[in-house]
C-alpha cells in the first residue's frame, strides 16, 4: 500500500464519521437524503480502494489455503 492510498482510505474514512456524526442531528429531509447518498458514496469508495489494493496479497493466502487435489 502506498502512502497515496493510505491517505486515500484515511480520507473517505473520515468522511464516513463526519456523515455519521451529521446524521445523528436534526436535518432537513433533502439534507439526510444528501448525507446518506455521500456516505453511500464513501462506503463504496473504500471498498473499490480496498479491493484494488489487497487482491493479490488475499488471492496468494487463498491459493495457499486450497486443498490438494490428493487431499480428498
Amino acid at each position: 500500500m502506498t502512502d497515496e492510498d493510505f491517505a486515500l482510505l484515511r480520507t473517505h474514512r473520515n468522511n464516513i464519521h463526519r456523515y455519521r456524526r451529521l446524521l445523528e442531528t436534526q436535518l432537513s429531509a433533502l439534507e439526510r437524503q444528501y448525507l446518506e447518498r455521500r456516505l453511500s458514496e464513501e462506503q463504496t469508495a473504500i471498498e473499490m480502494l480496498s479491493r484494488s489494493i489487497l487482491p493479490l496479497a488475499l488471492g496468494a493466502v487463498n491459493v495457499s489455503r486450497r486443498p490438494s487435489p490428493t487431499a480428498a
